[in-house]
């Protein structure tokens, strides 16, 4: 039995785990996670509606794509998505957490705005194979609902679509002019970093045809590094920069993480710190704590206040806290000259995942 992926191909994450499995050279069979799927392998697997979800071999369950990576890193071979310099690495998990919690809200944006019809298409065809094309219109519009209703809750407002255009388009500028000289973030080898960016940019805002042509145009670049990445026509190939170089063209790109992200990221961690304090080891995180002010390209709004993103952001403290001596110096001089030295002082409640949910560990 091969590694088998519960996926869409217009879904966000599963775009990042087939991307990487692909570049890993994993022999694996794709099962379209339709409504048949979904009752008769994802729930009760893993108890949601969610994808994708990687079933091993010997029929273990693997759910969220961090795990799934992490999971293949440990247990196939070849070279791996996380490199070994310090601050190669730091920069990579900034990239996925940023790719993953942060991009999510232009990819969320600009498929409901731009791309509402071709989006309750592909619903339908995922959902329903099996019925005619019509059909499957209408009901992939019913389906779409339920992710439409979510816009609010990442703080996409009549008063912040203008704001998220443009912050999109400023880091479309940024990335096209570090790839104008480079394959990946770090050189030639994608990292784990380049998989948290390939989910939003490839499988919302590059393969759905009006952003699409926003992302052929605004950025060339973007759009080819998003189809090596997500195919790759020479998997576990390609090395990163010696000497843990940090090319100068993504200190921009850690300078947008570190004005736009960062603060909100800061804020949650206050609010999981009041939420936790008579809480226990092992009680369940709520998926929202209440709801923040947040600002993104300078205009106000507010959104749910999402603890999950601090479980990828203590992926970046716990690199933080291995480190001693000249590297924890190198990465603490990284971060102070982009704006993120806040991430070396805070504390974040512990947070673990298990049965597929968010835990205090």
């Amino acid at each position: 039995m091969t590694y088998q992926l519960l996926a869409a191909p217009l879904s966000l994450y599963s775009g990042k785990a087939r991307g990487f499995l692909r570049w890993k050279n994993i022999p694996y069979r794709e099962v379209l996670s339709s409504r048949s799927v979904y009752e008769s392998e994802i729930l009760p697997r893993v108890g949601m509606p969610i994808i994708p979800v990687m079933i091993t071999p010997d029929d273990q369950t693997v759910q969220d794509t961090t795990d799934i990576i992490d999971y293949i890193e440990a247990n196939e071979d070849g070279p791996s998505v996380y490199p070994a310099g310090p601050k190669q690495k730091l920069g990579a998990l900034i990239f996925e957490t940023f790719g993953d919690e942060w991009l999510l809200i232009a990819a969320m944006h600009y498929r409901w705005r731009y791309n509402k019809e071709y989006a309750w298409g592909e619903f339908g065809k995922t959902a329903f194979p099996e019925l005619a094309p019509g059909e499957q219109f209408e009901a992939g519009k019913k389906a779409a609902a339920m992710f439409m209703g979510f816009l609010p809750m990442l703080g996409i407002t009549e008063d912040t679509m203008g704001a998220i255009e443009s912050s999109y388009e400023k880091f479309l500028s940024l990335f096209d002019t570090h790839l104008q000289t480079h394959d990946f973030l770090f050189g030639s080898r994608p990292s784990v970093g380049d998989y948290g960016l390939l989910g939003p940019l490839y499988a919302h805002n590059y393969r759905d045809p009006a952003s699409g042509e926003i992302m052929e145009k605004l950025a060339p670049n973007v759009a080819s590094w998003c189809r090596r990445t997500h195919a790759p026509q020479h998997p576990l190939s390609g090395d990163f920069l010696k000497g843990d170089e940090i090319p100068q063209t993504l200190i921009p790109l850690l300078e947008m993480f570190a004005r736009e992200q960062l603060p909100i990221l800061l804020d949650t961690v206050q609010y999981l710190q009041d939420w936790a304090k008579d809480k226990t080891s092992g009680t369940d995180v709520p998926r929202a704590l209440g709801v923040h002010d947040f600002q993104i390209d300078g205009v106000d709004g507010t959104r749910a206040v999402i603890p999950y993103s601090l479980w990828m952001l203590q992926r970046v403290t716990d690199h933080l806290d291995s480190l001693s001596g000249d590297d924890k110096a190198t990465t603490t001089a990284l971060l102070d000259s982009i704006g993120a030295g806040a991430l070396t002082k805070i504390n974040i409640p512990r947070l673990a995942r298990k049965n597929f949910k968010l835990i205090l560990a």
